[in-house]
């Protein structure tokens, strides 16, 4: 194989897919979405929008460019940051009664996910937990293509426009979960790194180390050749294990985030920062979307679902709420110090491409020199101080350890084999860092 590190395991897959999405990426690229909307067959198109780019350039950048280009639109802005099985039943109402032939999404990976459940549940009616990750939902495959989607992002961090995956907040479970899925990655992906210019720096950041998180996850999870082989290729999940082609995006993703983030928050006008993070959000996203993330998200959606009442600084939401990016970085650091030793190289390759230099540190001490990494870059970016730092005390652990072991699509993608009291221990650990 390419790498030792892909030898195969008895009973593992022997091959993976590449699932490469469509981008256009370039300043100035939302002008042409009206040509783009025309080319995908689009005459009556959903157009989402996050209700905080209501008022900015990048919607009335689009709404001209299908105007010139003669294609009927409806606004739905109904979107909540952090979508909830709620907002999505909401959306796909709209959708399903709308009778559109494209959906065109203008905003963060909320807008984004939003989009994609409305385009399922419109395109394949069903109750929402029919293609739901197991175990919350009963992950009925779906049933085929949806309608074409142009995805036009004005954060950088989901790279929502590069996967078929769909989050939400399910509000009685108090949980994440959503639909993962390679017919619900959008027809095309639209970058303009101009849009990045009015991001506070607090979403910045987050949105920054939630792509870093991205692509060291995919570097770091399991082998694809130790994921158990599908019985038909059809099943051959989206999360497949760390593999070459993801190697690639993701090291150089990480690569950028190392010197682009920290620049960014300083000088928030200079845009050559702004154009090489939303590159590392798209090569991480084209990573992620063939490897699959593992234990930091699966404890982010834990932290996320049971938030009680923290209000992030330079977010406009309605509801008390963990960002993303923020409620995966915060248990980043721990995670790192245990899985370093399932496959240090590759622990110290991600801490070399983020900055640090390695020529001395010793294989043993790889999760603590990436975490040392992490944290140290957490504080000039002045993100939380751990899962302390968004509300939660050493109380809640069985609770944020009962969600995050439902999150098994992720968890079983780590390199190494962890247990529920694994999982406790971890969020321990991640309370505080300095």
């Amino acid at each position: 194989m390419l790498n030792p590190y892909f030898t195969q395991k008895a009973g593992g897959d022997s091959s993976f897919t590449v699932e490469a999405p469509k981008i256009k990426f370039g300043w100035g690229s939302l002008r042409e979405v009206g040509d783009d909307a025309q080319a995908l067959g689009m005459n009556r198109v959903a157009l989402f929008v996050d209700p905080q780019v209501v008022d900015l350039e990048p919607l009335s950048t689009v709404r001209e460019a299908l105007k010139r280009s003669g294609v009927d639109y409806e606004l739905f802005t109904e979107v909540e940051v952090e979508p909830t099985d709620r907002s999505f039943r909401n959306a796909a109402r709209f959708s399903q009664e709308g009778r559109f032939d494209g959906f065109l999404s203008v905003g963060g990976g909320s807008t984004m996910d939003t989009a994609k459940a409305a385009n399922l549940y419109a395109t394949h009616p069903a109750d929402l937990l029919e293609y739901v990750n197991a175990p919350i939902g009963k992950a009925a495959p779906v049933p085929g293509p949806l309608r074409p989607h142009i995805a036009c992002p004005t954060t950088f961090g989901t790279a929502s426009e590069c996967t078929g995956i769909a989050i939400c907040d399910f509000l009685d479970l108090e949980v994440k979960s959503g639909v993962a899925h390679a017919f619900l990655r959008p027809s095309l992906g639209v970058l303009d790194p101009s849009v990045l210019r009015t991001l506070p720096a607090p979403v910045r950041a987050a949105n920054g180390f939630d792509v870093f998180s991205h692509a060291c996850e995919s570097i770091t999870a399991r082998p694809f050749t130790h994921r158990a082989a599908p019985e038909h290729s059809s099943r051959r999940p989206l999360s497949q294990g760390a593999n070459p082609y993801s190697d690639i995006a993701c090291l150089q993703a990480i690569e950028y985030i190392g010197k682009h983030l920290l620049p960014a928050l300083s000088d928030p006008q200079a845009d050559e920062p702004l154009e090489g993070l939303m590159f590392a959000g798209m090569l991480a996203g084209i990573g992620f979307g063939n490897a699959g993330c593992h234990v930091p998200h699966g404890m982010a959606y834990a932290v996320a679902g049971l938030v009680r009442d923290y209000q992030p600084e330079g977010w406009n939401a309605n509801h008390p709420m963990v960002p993303h990016g923020t409620s995966v970085i915060v248990n980043a650091p721990a995670v790192f110090r245990k899985t370093g030793a399932a496959c240090p190289e590759r622990h110290l390759k991600a801490a070399e491409a983020l900055g640090m230099d390695v020529a001395d540190v010793p294989e043993e001490a790889a999760g603590e020199a990436l975490a040392q990494q992490v944290i140290r870059m957490m504080k000039e970016a002045r993100l939380p101080n751990g899962i302390s730092g968004v509300g939660y005390t050493e109380a809640d652990l069985p609770g944020l350890t009962e969600r995050a072991w439902a999150q098994q699509r992720l968890i079983v993608n780590a390199p190494l084999e962890l247990s529920e009291p694994d999982l406790s221990d971890l969020f321990r650990n991640a309370m505080r860092y300095w």
